[in-house]
């Protein structure tokens, strides 16, 4: 034996808590056919009574209107059960009405006596009024804010998406967590929607009352007096009496259930339940219990009125206020000892313990994590993402989420950025501080912490609110601590561009094109190029800030000569031929002349001549000749910003990977651009000739 109960009539490997409602549905059914004795009848009425008791406390005892998703459901079937405990009863009150009061069982007997006196003109009376309070005020009023809630929920349910979608998009949820609040967002509109439906069920079991008590008390009459030979006074009596009872039995659990339904819908998510609202939200203030025993008491002291009762509940409102006084006053002395933490249990590792690693990770010391929480209004938060907006609509593409997260291992105003797990960034923040910039990159002179724009490297201070006035007057940027580094996290994603455009992004852009254009990827991926390939062109151009946004040139020129090689580098110089418009107009925007500086023709035969040797990637330069060519391309680099000019040098298209690749690091502000990317409709104006002998 293993505890399992195994029914002879249930096939094999079928649960029996799935068949409970399956049966239950049946039973309730069959109850409407067959006959049921007067003690079956007690014991239905009881169950009836207790679950309906206990779907109000369930609706009292609930957070939010989900957690009792299943209500709608619960609310169709106490319908239907008390609608086959009236057809039950109406059974034996009409078989067996003529014996006595107790013909249909003690429960019914009990509120046809008991309860109404004996008088059926008092149950009738009763059990109109209660019929009208649960038909008219209860279930309308619950039925109505069901159906509004559903509508005001069907109406918020794209902005509640578009809130999710972003919050996934900036990293503050997983995929895991988005998933789920969608569908408790779907959840929320079919609870209400059902709930709007299912009070229809109520307001039906209303009338259906009042026209059973009025069926029945005709048909007993009926009854009584022509089958049974009674005096129609006596009959009146018996029936009537049984009728009400059975009324009375099936509107009081249906009141009950209503009033469930009412708080359900009418509650306001919070961490509390019903009752725990209440008591703080209403019984929580003394001064209210005060004001309201001050009344009643003045009340109680007007002539006529029942003093006792006025002045002995004036006292307790009084009484009340004043313990509830102390206890707050008390509460604020002696603050409540922090639970000791309960040492978790040690598990086994599994594959989820393997976490992934964030392709964009912004971490905070915990002084700035109030610029990254939402419930303090981070407004780095939104900083963020209008930073990825702004970049996808400069560069290109979407870059990834930016995953924030709090590192205690940091100084307190320290934060880092990380690219692929590896600090690419660092500085230090101060909120409630301002960081003054000097754009003429000289020295400061105001009172504050000295220090250097994390983004560009000038110099700086952070100062002090008031002082804001008097920076600005004296010239200086002033930004405030998220600006400073929201300013840092965008020039880092737009220098390491080329690295956030993985596999996945290369794979997203092209769907985004392909929904406009699908052909025309259709034709180059994967038919004639390779992603891989794809995506390696598309950083090359990233690498050296060509932004990729005209993404159907450089298809249409990759779909040319695909056919013809497959090699990334010839394919890189076709694309950027082709967008040599928008190279040159980036770098001196306008139809102004393009200021360039040039080679020395003998020195551009010099690197030819080491390009014989092979690819740009494997070509090299004779270190005398390399180390006068650094040396006079950084002259003529400085210059041209002492004239106010971009540094541009212009070179011939098979020098130009060469050159730039070996001038990046050391002159990074230096374009290099090979002379088919001029547009002819520009004019080039020689500034410099960079000479290269010795």
């Amino acid at each position: 034996m293993n505890g399992t109960l195994k029914l002879p009539f249930i096939p094999e490997g079928v649960p029996i808590r799935s068949l409970a409602a399956p049966l239950v549905i049946l039973a309730i059914l069959s109850m409407m056919v067959l006959p049921l004795p007067p003690m079956v009848l007690d014991v239905l009425f009881t169950f009836n009574i207790a679950i309906s008791i206990m779907v109000l406390l369930v609706g009292l005892s609930t957070l939010k209107p989900l957690d009792f998703a299943a209500f709608p459901t619960i609310l169709l079937l106490t319908t239907l059960l008390r609608l086959s405990l009236n057809i039950a009863s109406t059974r034996v009150v009409l078989l067996e009405g003529h014996t006595g009061p107790d013909a249909a069982g003690k429960v019914i007997e009990a509120f046809g006596h008991f309860l109404v006196g004996g008088n059926y003109t008092v149950g009738i009376v009763v059990f109109v009024i209660l019929v009208i309070i649960n038909f008219v005020v209860i279930t309308k009023g619950a039925g109505r804010i069901a159906e509004v809630s559903a509508r005001f929920t069907l109406d918020a349910m794209p902005g509640k998406q578009m809130a999710i979608d972003a919050d996934l998009n900036a990293g503050l949820i997983g995929e895991d967590e988005a998933r789920k609040r969608r569908q408790q967002v779907s959840q929320e509109a079919d609870f209400f929607g059902s709930m709007d439906g299912a009070s229809k069920f109520v307001r039906g079991d209303a009338v259906a009352g009042i026209l059973i008590l009025f069926i029945n008390i005709i048909g007993g009459l009926i009854v009584g007096t022509l089958q049974h030979d009674l005096a129609l006074a006596e009959a009146a009596t018996n029936y009537t009496l049984l009728t009400i009872g059975d009324g009375l039995v099936a509107q009081i659990p249906a009141l009950l259930v209503s009033t469930a339904a009412g708080v359900v819908v009418t509650r306001v998510a919070t961490d509390e339940d019903t009752n725990q609202q209440i008591m703080t939200q209403v019984l929580n203030k003394p001064q209210v219990l005060a004001i309201t025993a001050a009344i009643i008491g003045m009340m109680g002291l007007v002539p006529g009125m029942p003093h006792l009762a006025f002045l002995a509940f004036a006292g307790a409102l009084g009484g009340g206020a004043y313990w509830m006084r102390q206890r707050l006053a008390l509460a604020k002395e002696e603050p409540a000892a922090a639970p000791q933490p309960v040492p978790a249990e040690a598990h086994e590792a599994t594959w989820n313990d393997v976490a992934p690693v964030d392709t964009l990770g912004l971490e905070v010391g915990y002084r700035l994590i109030a610029l990254v929480d939402r419930s303090q209004d981070g407004e780095l938060l939104r900083r963020i993402k209008a930073i990825r907006k702004k970049f996808a609509q400069d560069v290109g593409f979407l870059p990834p989420p930016v995953h924030i997260r709090d590192n205690l291992e940091l100084k307190p105003n320290v934060y880092r950025i990380a690219l692929k797990g590896v600090e690419i960034g660092r500085g230090e923040a101060f909120t409630g501080m301002y960081l003054a910039i000097n754009p003429s990159g000289t020295a400061i002179n105001l009172p504050g912490i000295v220090t250097r724009d994390p983004a560009f490297g000038l110099p700086a201070v952070w100062i002090e609110a008031g002082a804001r006035d008097q920076a600005q007057n004296q010239g200086y940027t002033v930004v405030d601590a998220g600006t400073v580094i929201a300013t840092h996290l965008n020039h880092l994603m737009m220098k390491h561009a080329a690295e956030l455009l993985g596999r996945v992004e290369t794979q997203q852009l092209l769907d985004h094109i392909g929904r406009e254009n699908p052909k025309l990827v259709e034709d180059l991926v994967p038919k004639t190029l390779s992603l891989s390939v794809l995506q390696k062109v598309l950083q090359s151009l990233l690498d050296e800030s060509v932004h990729i946004r005209d993404m159907r040139t450089i298809i249409e020129v990759l779909a040319e000569n695909a056919p013809r090689t497959q090699d990334p580098n010839e394919l890189v110089a076709l694309a950027r031929a082709a967008l040599g418009r928008a190279i040159v107009q980036s770098i001196v925007p306008g139809e102004e002349d393009v200021p360039v500086i040039a080679l020395d023709p003998e020195l551009e035969r010099l690197l030819l001549h080491a390009m014989d040797a092979g690819s740009p990637e494997r070509a090299t330069i004779e270190p005398g000749l390399a180390e006068t060519l650094l040396r006079e391309a950084a002259a003529a680099t400085q210059r041209q910003e002492q004239l106010g000019l971009t540094p541009v040098l212009l070179v011939p298209g098979p020098l130009r990977p060469l050159l730039a690749r070996f001038l990046r690091r050391t002159l990074p502000q230096l374009r290099v651009i090979a002379q088919a990317e001029v547009p002819d409709a520009r004019t080039i104006r020689v500034t410099s000739i960079i000479g290269g002998r010795g």
